[in-house]
């Protein structure tokens, strides 16, 4: 007989919400500059120097890049970004910060910095490796599964 396992003990359950409930408190974090989550996460990924590609960005967000476009507009549109083609590449085009999206990063990454301290503190070095190389093992699975 099927063993049935109830969806609150399986791993992606609990990955989901942890992730959920991280993104939720970033959020409210982040809100007080007017910006999202993962706007932050993306302002903190672009390259200052080069820019970074649209590509690349939908990549590091898990984002096609036609879902990603509408994000780029509204920040264009707010002037923390601005978008150039590819000098390498004139079919791609490159994310570059403005000088207000390199203030919203900088904000951004205290916020991050601030909250990774406070988790740090209350997990210890051998329990953060160990759930570090457990996700890295996770992800690989992931990527690895075939359904028999």
């Amino acid at each position: 007989m099927p063993q049935h396992i109830k969806h609150q003990e399986t791993i992606d359950y609990f990955l989901k919400i942890v992730w959920q409930t991280m993104a939720n408190r970033y959020n409210q974090l982040v809100t007080e500059f007017g910006i999202t989550q993962s706007i932050g996460y993306l302002l903190i990924n672009i390259d200052e120097k080069e820019g970074t590609t649209v590509s690349q960005a939908a990549a590091l967000l898990g984002l096609k890049s036609t879902s990603l476009s509408r994000m780029l507009n509204q920040l264009e549109q707010s002037g923390l970004i601005y978008r150039e083609s590819n000098q390498g590449d004139k079919r791609s085009v490159k994310i570059y910060l403005t000088d207000l999206g390199k203030e919203k990063r900088h904000l951004a990454r205290v916020v991050v910095k601030q909250f990774n301290n406070y988790l740090n503190k209350h997990i210890n070095e051998q329990d953060r490796e160990y759930l570090t190389q457990l996700l890295k093992k996770i992800n690989q699975l992931t990527i690895n599964y075939k359904p028999e």
